[in-house]
Formats: structure tokens, C-alpha cells, sequence
């Protein structure tokens, strides 16, 4: 994946800038994979951070999803508070074995508080976490927290099990995701995927008071194809990556394999038995403002490790507190 540049540094793969066909790239996808003005992979998985729900559960609820499928930052709470009462938990999320999901609410919160300029500024030091504005953020996620929008065993929950536990047993509300979800979900239901009449939906993240950027959505580039320098075939690999590359297989991509792509793709008209969880999809990608990588793509180092153990666990976990959180990840990430 693009944020491995060990395999660049060390010279294992090499530069396809005039091996492969751009044309048939998305250019922001390229731009991933473009280090020292060389591109080095062709970005076949990508995927945006979604926020997947129970279309059943959100109508027992009472609650009608509105027109631009964004609540506000007070309806959010109040839904996670109705979900509770309920007997229903608000959000299938777990940390046991990935550092980054648990950080999800929090942080596409913080994109759409801040803008993608100052979001950047934040994950690469150069903001303090206790601006103003991410404090108020982080109360705001705290009155989630303590509201119970998360399970009992959210620091034990593993990734696919949070996926089983929004879908079948438990059940839950929602679940925060990359769009990689549906190339578990959509498996056969023997083989662990989501009941074939599950009513799943997609609402965009709530907007934030005073957001400066609302429409702003994360999306990235997942696995991805690169040719071994050591390789004596490198023409060969080449033919390969743009025989793969075109926007015939990148529509097969997508509907064969359940995931979006950086490859461009006819996308107008879908086929096949989950034609219409991607149609929804790409309607909920109309006026979008992408930023493109996730805060660990960006950390490194102290501030990584504190990425993980912080706004990944211990503060969606309930063990910080906002004050606790801000020292802790000022501590390890702020450079001013």
C-alpha cells in the first residue's frame, strides 16, 4: 500500500512513469503513489470512509434519514442516545486488532471541523490539538463516548467481527468503514458475508457547527500493483498492469470484487446482484470534497504510536478524557 515507501527507499520496485498508461488512472490516485516526482504503483483498491447503517433499525427508530443523508451534529447525538434506549447499539466498532477504526468518528469529524488544510496541519504537527476547535470536537465525540455509542467490548472487538456484529448477532446501528466493508459483506452468508436481504444503507458523516469543510469526505488508495526491480520482465509486467488498468476492467473490478478503484471506470450504470448498494454509494459521492490518506498515513513515529493508543482506543474507549487526549497527543505529535 502507498504509505509502505520502504519499498521505494530501498529500491525494490520500480518508477512506471513511462511503462504505464495514465491516461486510464484517476490522476488523484496517481498522486498517492508519486514520490520524488516518479510514480512507483497503479492503485487498483480504493476506497472512501463511509458511515454504513441499518435502513430497519434507523425506521424503528422513528428517525428519518435527511434529504442530503447528514444529520447535524446535535441529531447525531440525539440518534446515538434514542439507538441506546432502545436496547440497540448506536455504533459496531471494536479496536482488538487493527490501530485505526476506533479513531474513525473522531476524525472525519475533525476533516470537516477544520478543512482539509488545517486537518493536515494537525496530523503532521503543525496544529496544536488544543485549537479550539478540535477541543470542541472532542467533546462532542466525549458525549458520544459517554452516551454508549460503542459496545461493551469495543477495545476486544477485531475488525471482521465488528463487521458480523453490525450485520447479524448482536446487531447495531451503524458502523464507520472504509468502503473495503463490501469485500467482506457481500460473501457468500456461509462464508461469514452480511444476509443477502440485509437492508444496508450509507449516510455521510454529521456535519459539524461551524464546519469548515461538511462535504469533505476521506478516500485512499488500498492494495496496489508495482513491479519488482529485480525483475527481468519488467516489459512483460507492464503489459500486464495496463491490460488491467482499462476502464472495462475497472467497472469488472468493482462489480466482481466489491471494491471501488483508482482506475477510471464507467460508473453510469451498474449490474449485477448489489447494483444498487452501489448506485447509493456513488449518489453519496456527488459534491464531495475528497482528501485524499488517513491521519496513519501521515504519523509517524511517538505521534503513530500515539494515533493508535489514543484517538484509536483509550479516548472512544472512555479511559481519556478530552483534557488527558489533547496533552497526550500534543505530547507526542505538535512540533510548535
Amino acid at each position: 500500500e502507498p504509505d509502505q515507501v520502504e519499498y521505494i527507499s530501498a529500491g525494490y520496485i520500480v518508477p512506471l512513469d513511462d511503462m504505464v498508461n495514465w491516461n486510464n488512472i484517476e490522476p488523484w490516485a496517481r498522486k498517492v503513489w508519486t514520490h520524488n516526482g516518479k510514480t512507483y504503483g497503479i492503485p487498483q483498491e480504493a476506497y472512501t470512509v463511509e458511515l454504513y447503517y441499518n435502513k430497519d433499525a434507523l425506521k424503528k427508530l422513528g428517525v428519518d434519514l435527511p434529504a442530503n443523508a447528514q444529520f447535524t451534529q446535535s441529531q447525531f447525538l440525539d440518534l446515538i442516545k434514542k439507538a441506546r434506549a432502545a436496547g440497540m447499539t448506536p455504533i459496531a466498532q471494536g479496536v482488538g486488532d487493527r490501530p485505526y477504526p476506533g479513531a474513525y468518528i473522531t476524525v472525519e469529524a475533525l476533516l470537516r471541523k477544520l478543512g482539509p488544510d488545517d486537518y493536515q496541519k494537525l496530523f503532521t504537527g503543525k496544529l496544536s490539538f488544543a485549537d479550539p476547535r478540535v477541543v470542541e470536537v472532542l467533546k462532542w465525540v466525549k458525549e458520544l463516548v459517554d452516551a454508549g455509542a460503542y459496545p461493551k467490548n469495543f477495545m476486544t472487538l477485531k475488525l471482521g467481527e465488528s463487521h458480523y456484529y453490525f450485520y447479524s448477532k448482536p446487531g447495531a446501528l451503524m458502523l464507520p468503514m472504509g468502503s473495503f466493508y463490501t469485500g467482506r459483506a457481500f460473501v457468500p452468508e456461509d462464508k461469514g458475508g452480511q444476509p443477502q436481504n440485509f437492508p444496508l444503507g450509507i449516510m455521510q458523516f454529521p456535519a459539524m457547527d461551524r464546519g469548515a469543510c461538511n462535504e469533505c469526505k476521506t478516500s485512499t488508495i488500498g492494495a496496489s500493483f508495482a513491479i519488482n526491480a529485480a525483475s527481468k520482465q519488467k516489459q512483460l509486467g507492464a503489459e500486464f498492469l495496463n491490460a488491467m488498468s482499462t476502464p472495462e476492467m475497472g467497472k469488472m473490478w468493482i462489480e466482481t470484487v466489491y471494491l471501488q478503484t483508482g482506475i477510471k471506470a464507467d460508473v453510469k450504470n451498474f449490474t449485477g446482484p448489489h447494483a444498487a448498494y452501489f448506485t447509493e454509494l456513488m449518489e453519496r459521492q456527488k459534491g464531495e470534497k475528497y482528501f485524499i490518506g488517513q491521519p496513519r498515513d501521515m504519523v509517524t513515529g511517538e505521534c503513530k504510536e500515539a494515533f493508535a493508543q489514543v484517538l484509536n482506543s483509550g479516548f472512544p474507549g472512555g479511559l481519556l478524557s478530552v483534557d488527558q487526549t489533547v496533552q497526550a497527543m500534543n505530547k507526542a505529535c505538535y512540533k510548535g
